[in-house]
């Protein structure tokens, strides 16, 4: 199964501000390219499920878009609840191991799923069961917030695939994690 990132970064590295905040995310460097993709709609075609932070869902499900059609979506939660009646179908909580999620998955037949939410993210990354990596830095500096990677118990080595430069002066790098990090 691959398993892969998609989040977008402030030049100094934060996914969101201390509060959770994502508002410097909207102010685009270059407003006639406010609406730009950045690669995002390829990516998600691509994607046959997800799991997400509690975090983020909370955050993500109270914007006025949900870019994630009916896609599955799995959401890490310590707390024991139900999803909100507008997702009942496409929602469901896990609490556990992340690399038995992972199997339960690609046993169910997905084959690439998308891993969003600053600790989730980095709890897939110290499990070793991140393949990909896709980060748009965003031309501004925040001075402190949710910064996207976290500790680690040993190096993740990366290889760089692909570097695009978008007009509105965002810059998506695109990394395959190294065969011998990967425990999937």
């Amino acid at each position: 199964m691959k398993v892969s990132v998609f989040i977008a970064q402030s030049l100094d590295g934060f996914i969101a501000r201390e509060n959770g905040e994502l508002d410097w995310l909207e102010q685009s460097p270059s407003p006639e390219n406010a609406n730009e993709d950045h690669g995002f709609a390829t990516f998600f075609a691509s994607v046959d499920c997800m799991v997400m932070g509690r975090n983020t869902f909370d955050v993500v499900s109270k914007m006025d878009q949900w870019v994630y059609g009916d896609t599955p979506i799995t959401i890490l939660s310590r707390q024991k609840t139900s999803p909100p009646e507008t997702f009942k179908k496409q929602i469901s909580f896990y609490q556990g191991d992340l690399k038995a999620l992972v199997n339960q998955l690609k046993q169910a037949g997905k084959q690439h799923m998308y891993v969003d939410g600053g600790q989730t993210i980095q709890a897939f990354l110290r499990e070793g069961l991140i393949s990909n990596l896709c980060i748009t830095t965003i031309p501004v500096l925040i001075g402190q917030g949710i910064p996207l990677f976290g500790s680690l118990t040993e190096d993740i080595h990366l290889s760089l695939i692909k570097s695009q430069a978008y007009s509105s002066g965002l810059v998506t790098q695109t990394y395959k994690v190294s065969a011998d990090t990967i425990k999937l």
